[in-house]
């Protein structure tokens, strides 16, 4: 797994958006109480069931590899020009 520049603030990014996705979509509520870990989690099955994103094989499956997962998907969604991604 290749580290990719500016991850965390781009997980915090995919995180941000995952959760006004999945409220729109009314299939969840998150609570100001929940962690991060269970909102990238939350987001990460989503985006599986929803198939915009490929899921982990069971072996790999790891909080680390949702975060890594997140920002691949966040930084293809991004503009080209967004500071993140420079």
């Amino acid at each position: 797994m290749k580290k990719i520049k500016n991850e965390a603030e781009l997980v915090k990014e995919a995180v941000r958006v995952g959760v006004v996705f999945a409220e729109k979509r009314g299939v969840a509520k998150f609570e100001p109480t929940d962690s991060m870990n269970e909102k990238i989690e939350y987001i990460y099955k989503l985006l599986v069931h929803d198939q915009l994103i490929q899921p982990l094989p069971n072996d790999q499956l790891s909080l680390k590899s949702m975060k890594h997962k997140l920002a691949l998907w966040i930084s293809k969604k991004l503009p080209e020009d967004h500071p993140l991604l420079k």
